[in-house]
């Protein structure tokens, strides 16, 4: 059952609920506010969010996926959603362990990542890898997420973690998904000389800002104890997981992207959280591979061996081994 209750077609509504504390900001700390919302509301997960090269506060509510998570944030701050990179919970830094993925904690605090400098980088393919790990922030922007020491990309400085691959060479990859980036790079012929346009997350104005520390004063929760996790679901739906399952599910979700990184060079929660839906109830590993191949994911092309893999992490999950 989906968690959100139905959305209303009054327009004013969810710009009713950003609240922006224009007044009271500070360069070096948020000043926490109490939402003003309305009592139908209250069961509806409210959450701050900032813009990470620094802003007034904003208050959102009211969606069900990351990209209508970018919307209210859109609609809250007035810029368009595909001005957005990324997110990090409770970080204004470019913290890649610190990335919004499918879940989010209802104490987390939203930091906003928002394009900043394009740059044009020329460089030679000099091995078969350029030592790149690839996500995306699942509204059609692909980013570094690591960068493999003692790699060709390392040893380019302007090429940093965080950066938005808009184009190679004239080939645009605007709305394309991770693994479609890093096929891509891979495919550039080994000796070639190509051309990367970068785009940088905007870095100017406030780097000490960062949520207040409670000091028995903090927000009011209608959750108990707090620990609950809001979770998007393939779906479309949010859903509020307690927190022994969050934990179970983040653990999967870690080693599930441990593996798409080494095999396919791509970090993607969604598709991990993803897979992990997929294994519910499935009690052996051929199961598990006619499933997944059933599923949207067959266009993926995971090969039987590397399902099998996916199936000793999903199964050390559920039994506590990791």
């Amino acid at each position: 059952m989906p968690f959100f209750p139905k959305k209303h077609n009054n327009k004013d509504d969810s710009a009713s609920k950003c609240i922006i504390n224009d007044n009271n900001y500070n360069h070096n700390r948020i000043n926490h506010m109490e939402p003003s919302i309305e009592d139908d509301d209250r069961q509806t997960p409210v959450f701050y969010c900032q813009q990470a090269q620094g802003s007034p506060t904003g208050i959102i509510s009211g969606f069900n996926n990351v990209k209508e998570l970018y919307q209210k944030i859109s609609e809250c701050y007035d810029f368009e959603p595909n001005e957005i990179l990324f997110c990090t919970l409770n970080t204004h830094k470019i913290n890649m362990n610190k990335l919004l993925g499918a879940q989010i904690a209802l104490t987390d605090f939203i930091f906003i990542h928002r394009k900043g400098r394009a740059k044009e980088v020329e460089l030679i393919k000099k091995e078969e890898s350029l030592g790149l790990t690839i996500t995306d922030n699942g509204n059609g922007l692909a980013f570094i997420k690591r960068i493999k020491p003692g790699s060709v990309i390392e040893q380019i400085p302007v090429i940093q973690v965080g950066d938005h691959i808009e184009k190679i060479n004239d080939e645009s990859l605007i709305g394309k998904r991770h693994f479609e980036v890093a096929k891509r790079l891979k495919d550039i012929p080994q000796g070639s000389t190509f051309t990367l346009r970068l785009v940088s997350p905007l870095q100017a104005g406030f780097y000490n800002i960062g949520p207040r520390e409670d000091k028995g004063r903090g927000r009011k929760s209608n959750y108990g104890s707090g620990k609950e996790t809001l979770r998007f679901k393939a779906g479309g739906a949010a859903v509020v997981e307690v927190v022994d399952d969050s934990i179970k599910y983040q653990k999967a979700v870690d080693g599930i992207n441990e593996l798409l990184e080494s095999y396919l060079g791509i970090n993607d929660s969604e598709l991990a959280g993803r897979i992990w839906e997929i294994s519910d109830g499935i009690k052996n590993s051929l199961d598990f591979l006619m499933e997944l191949n059933n599923s949207d994911l067959s266009e993926l092309g995971f090969s039987d061996g590397f399902i099998f893999e996916l199936w000793g992490v999903i199964t050390d999950a559920r039994d506590g081994r990791i």
